[in-house]
């Protein structure tokens, strides 16, 4: 018999890094519709799911800004603040900007720890200030010049209803104000994909209207001796972050699984993500069929499904097919370090979204946050647009903690089911899929009508009914979970499974179940226990009848 160990076991020998966060990318002629979309997925064990909410404010001169690092809470200092900041719902403001990012590390030895400003506020502060993906350039990088750049090597998503832009952006060592960056539009009708390693190698030095870089780009990775050949061969990834065979299976390999869905092309790259090859993935390519906002929903949910890295496959995945991978990632056997491989969907994410960003709608109106937490797998994209006054209760930043459990906290409801199913992955799935299904087919049936019902209104009152819709799904979908989470618990109590159809289980007029199903092992698993307790065969009756008669003999 074979079972496969799909866990995918590689040999290595470097360090290890945390891989989290993935951005896909379309723009806006690559799509049905026509609006730009970003993705985002915020994984992170330390990181709780939820949906911030920066309201605009008018400040007056003098006003200074205090910093806290984002990971951390950590103070860190102040800024200068603007006089006007705009609203910003999640990662999108009310301009429909948006910015997602992925950490892709990078020379350990240009992190500058005197900076003040890290990643994650210069994506929130840049949306609080910015009114297109241009300009969100712009104010990150001024602000790093004047203040520092506190993170390691970070690669930006950022966007607008007509632009979407890749931006990577490393320090330059201790002390040393600034940074290295080099911004890419990507065509309109083309997508991209970006997963904690820097995917810019060379680039346009003379296309300034779709290319934006460091002055001293390159002039710096000359002095630091990371690069000695011609200016048209300089690769911003092979100089500042250098690919190593964790950065493949573990980062590239999930820009490959989007890439392959989209373009058949694209299949041929398994070798580089295997490391047998060298040529790299394009940095975009244009998709076969113009793709949907759902399409990008169900990539965010990829899990290398139809492919050898299949993780609902193989010994680490159980009897029944689950996705979770215990963490850390890496392992040692006899002193030999292996790797697990890493999908797009992961139990660690706390919120993930697709935004969706449509010029021919008032900005408060055409952006629109699809709005998800924990693992997208087991998760519903509800729809929160970028004009709402606030945000849910059921998705408030204050309402729950990771260590302070919250029955009203979307965040905790999901966390339930998918918990519920890893163990029982392949048979409670089904279950779960069909109540998403559900919820995101409702979605794409009201937008229209609700684009429709407020366009035209007064800006305030579209606000409202905007705000008042959102709140309500939200709050709809979270109850919802809830009502799962109990009727996951009837349905498999203590490893048997209730027959029910339509979600009413079927039951005699004492409310005992009509018929338990003993779903048992798969046969894989039984021929496994079989070949480990060789023993554990039932003895024939005549068998029986022959060890009672030796027995009788012998006395």
């Amino acid at each position: 018999m074979r079972l496969l160990v799909t866990i995918t076991l590689f040999i290595l020998s470097i360090s290890i890094k945390t891989f989290a966060c993935t951005n896909l990318i379309a723009g806006k002629l690559a799509t049905v519709d026509g609006s730009t979309m970003v993705t985002y997925s915020a994984d992170s064990y330390s990181l709780y799911g939820a949906l911030y909410h920066f309201p605009a404010k008018t400040y007056p001169p003098g006003t200074m800004l205090d910093i806290y690092e984002w990971d951390t809470g950590k103070y860190l200092g102040k800024i200068k603040q603007v006089e006007k900041t705009y609203s910003v719902i999640g990662n999108m403001n009310e301009n429909q900007v948006t910015i997602g990012e992925t950490t892709f590390g990078g020379r350990p030895e240009l992190c500058d720890t005197t900076g003040i400003l890290d990643y994650g506020s210069l994506m929130y502060i840049a949306l609080q200030r910015s009114r297109t993906a241009r300009e969100a350039i712009r104010i990150i990088t001024s602000l790093v010049e004047e203040y520092g750049y506190r993170s390691e090597g970070e690669s930006f998503s950022i966007a607008d209803p007509n632009e979407v832009w890749i931006m990577e952006m490393i320090g330059k060592g201790p002390k040393n104000k600034g940074a290295i960056w080099v911004a890419v539009r990507v065509p309109d009708d083309c997508i991209s994909a970006h997963a904690n390693q820097a995917r810019i190698t060379t680039f346009p030095f003379d296309d300034r209207n779709n290319c934006l870089y460091s002055v001293d780009v390159i002039a710096f990775a000359r002095e630091q001796g990371y690069f000695k050949g011609k200016n048209k061969d300089f690769s911003f990834s092979d100089t500042y972050a250098p690919l190593d065979y964790g950065a493949l299976i573990a980062c590239e390999a999930r820009v490959w699984s989007f890439f392959r869905q989209t373009n058949p092309e694209m299949e041929k790259y398994i070798t580089y993500i295997k490391g047998e090859t060298t040529e790299r993935m394009p940095l975009w390519v244009k998709p076969a069929k113009k793709l949907s906002v759902q399409d990008m929903k169900a990539f965010m949910r990829n899990q290398f499904e139809g492919t050898e890295f299949d993780m609902t496959k193989g010994l680490a995945a159980g009897e029944f097919n689950s996705k979770l991978r215990l963490s850390p990632l890496s392992f040692k056997v006899d002193s030999v370090e292996y790797y697990h491989n890493r999908p797009i969907a992961t139990q660690q994410t706390g919120f993930s979204f697709v935004a969706q960003m449509r010029n021919w709608l008032p900005p408060y109106v055409g952006g629109l946050l699809w709005f998800g937490v924990d693992d997208a797998a087991t998760s519903v994209y509800v729809p929160m647009y970028c004009g709402i006054n606030n945000v849910p209760e059921c998705f408030s930043e204050d309402n729950g903690s990771l260590l302070e459990y919250s029955p009203t906290s979307a965040f905790w409801i999901f966390n339930q089911v998918s918990n519920f199913a890893y163990p029982k992955y392949s048979l409670v799935m089904p279950d779960i899929k069909k109540v998403q299904q559900h919820w995101e087919t409702n979605f794409h049936t009201m937008i229209p009508s609700i684009d429709k019902t407020v366009t035209g209104l007064p800006e305030t009152n579209a606000r409202d009914i905007l705000t008042t819709f959102s709140h309500t799904q939200a709050s709809n979908v979270t109850a919802a979970w809830k009502k799962l989470s109990e009727f996951l618990l009837v349905k498999y109590l203590d490893g048997v499974v209730k027959r029910e159809e339509n979600g009413v289980f079927k039951q005699n007029d004492r409310k005992i179940p009509s018929g338990i199903i003993r779903h048992g092992y798969p046969e894989e698993y039984l021929r496994q226990i079989i070949k480990d307790n060789p023993g554990m065969k039932a003895k024939t009756q005549e068998e029986l009848n022959n060890r009672k008669s030796m027995e009788e003999t012998n006395n």
